[in-house]
């Protein structure tokens, strides 16, 4: 006999929404304070480069973002479940905020949006194994940058945690609870790629706004990772290993 499903309590949703709200009212002034930070006035001398952690980083999570909300709004069209829609929402309109103040940076920076000849998360290795001019933390960065810097993609996955082709397309046939589980082990791995790129801005940036932003990032995501795994496990499922 299957056993009883588990609600997600009023307290945990709480908790959770106000995560993702104090991010997002907080990033709303982020954008022009970045570009205060950056020093982009007449002589941009503290403006980032285009080869930097903090160019890199936007770049590269705007793209991973840009897939959570693709798969939120799947998820909303496959399932009448209220605790998964609101959920999906959630997770929509935070990255979809914060994906534009990435791409608004690199506007105000006057740097690409997309960068040819650089694969995804290089950044985080080339930064980790740079001269360490401003990084005390460098070393514990150089194990990270080996196991995600330069992500070796693979079937539409450019990124750490970021879902394969294959995997959206089962997503997109998925309906009721195969959907709702589908989706929350496939956002839990996203997250947990996201948390490893937020944690290595949060090192490497140099653009204190987008520090913040990074661990913002992390602290928000941790959390929803708690709540996608109450979420699976009311539905007799985990996360993926």
């Amino acid at each position: 006999m299957p056993a009883p499903r588990r609600r997600v309590t009023r307290t945990q949703w709480a908790a959770g929404v106000a995560v993702v709200l104090a991010l997002v009212f907080a990033g709303t002034a982020a954008v022009a304070s970045a570009g205060r930070d950056s020093g982009s006035g007449a002589s941009g001398a503290r403006t980032p480069s285009s080869d930097s952690a903090d160019a890199g980083f936007a770049r590269d999570m705007a793209v991973h973002h840009q897939q959570a909300v693709e798969m939120s709004f799947i998820v909303r069209d496959s399932t009448d479940d209220e605790e998964i829609r609101r959920l999906a929402y959630d997770i929509a309109n935070t990255q979809a905020n914060q994906r534009g103040m990435l791409l608004g940076w690199l506007d105000l920076w006057g740097l690409p949006k997309l960068e040819s000849g650089t694969e995804p998360m290089a950044w985080m290795a080339a930064s980790a194994s740079g001269d360490g001019d401003a990084h005390s933390s460098m070393d514990s960065m150089e194990g990270m940058a080996d196991d995600h810097g330069a992500y070796e993609a693979h079937d539409g996955s450019l990124m750490a945690g970021m879902a394969t082709r294959t995997e959206l397309e089962s997503l997109r046939k998925a309906r009721g609870k195969q959907a709702e589980i589908l989706y929350l082990q496939l956002m839990t791995d996203h997250h947990k790629g996201g948390v490893t790129m937020a944690q290595g801005c949060v090192q490497l940036c140099a653009v204190d706004t987008e520090k913040s932003l990074a661990a913002g990032m992390v602290a928000a995501q941790e959390s929803e990772m708690k709540l996608m795994a109450d979420l699976l496990a009311a539905r007799g499922a985990k996360p993926r290993a």
